[in-house]
């Protein structure tokens, strides 16, 4: 496999967490698209419970927060994160119905139909769409959302190049009219699926690891490994450029029946 073709998950876990302990967001999105999603999710109270899964350090998750009644779980595999995220729930002020645990999302922690919303951005993919679904629907009551953001092809056809890219690293990626149906027969009503804006690539999550990338290295210099991680995460960034008009992130909004 092409070295800047590897999966994130082929390099080491202390490396990826340092790196992107330092980005307030782990992934492309925005307040606006969290609020967006949010807008098709009735019936949350006081009394909901919501987790979050692959929070990271909670950029999303705070904003969930601050315009969603009810208490949110946020679960991640990484300890750093968590720490960053129960930071940032005191900060704001949060901390009495925002708690980050760490946990596994393919060992979560919650008792049947216990949940009344499941949100996941850009993250599913680690355990992969299809099986998150599936795995994480007991643990919604009947009418319970799932709100999920995922890599999606916008065209039936592409360009050899990213086609292998993706292949190489996420194979599960898919059309929107086929991650749909996906979420359908795993149980769901789906209510509503949208693309992600170009910002949330260039502007949010893209930009502000210029900066990150220097000073890793700096910190790193010398770690060979450190260097080929840079390189994948900078090819990323060239790939999405070039062929932003094939793919990129779709919020999918599912009700479970």
């Amino acid at each position: 496999m092409n070295e800047e073709n590897k999966s994130i998950h082929e390099f080491d876990l202390e490396l990826i967490c340092e790196y992107f302990a330092n980005l307030k967001r782990q992934g492309p999105g925005s307040p606006e698209v969290t609020i967006k999603a949010l807008s098709f999710i009735d019936n949350l109270s006081d009394k909901s419970l919501i987790a979050d899964i692959g929070c990271g350090s909670g950029g999303q998750t705070m904003v969930l927060a601050q315009h969603a009644p009810g208490n949110i779980t946020g679960v991640d595999i990484f300890p750093t994160f968590i720490d960053l995220f129960n930071r940032n729930a005191e900060k704001l002020g949060l901390q009495d119905r925002v708690k980050g645990i760490v946990e596994s999302m393919d060992n979560l922690p919650f008792q049947d139909e216990e949940l009344d919303l499941i949100w996941s951005e850009g993250a599913i993919y680690n355990i992969g769409f299809e099986r998150g679904l599936h795995e994480w629907r007991k643990f919604l009551k009947t009418g319970g959302y799932i709100a999920v953001s995922e890599g999606t092809w916008f065209t039936e056809e592409r360009p050899a190049e990213i086609e292998e890219f993706w292949m190489s690293v996420y194979p599960e990626i898919d059309t929107i009219s086929n991650k749909v149906a996906q979420m359908q027969k795993a149980g769901y009503i789906p209510v509503s699926t949208f693309i992600l804006p170009e910002n949330c690539w260039t502007e949010i999550y893209f930009a502000p690891k210029v900066e990150a990338d220097k000073r890793f290295l700096e910190k790193n210099a010398g770690n060979k490994a450190a260097e080929e991680f840079i390189a994948n995460q900078q090819h990323e960034a060239r790939l999405y450029n070039t062929y932003k008009e094939y793919y990129g992130y779709a919020f999918y909004i599912g009700k479970k029946i």
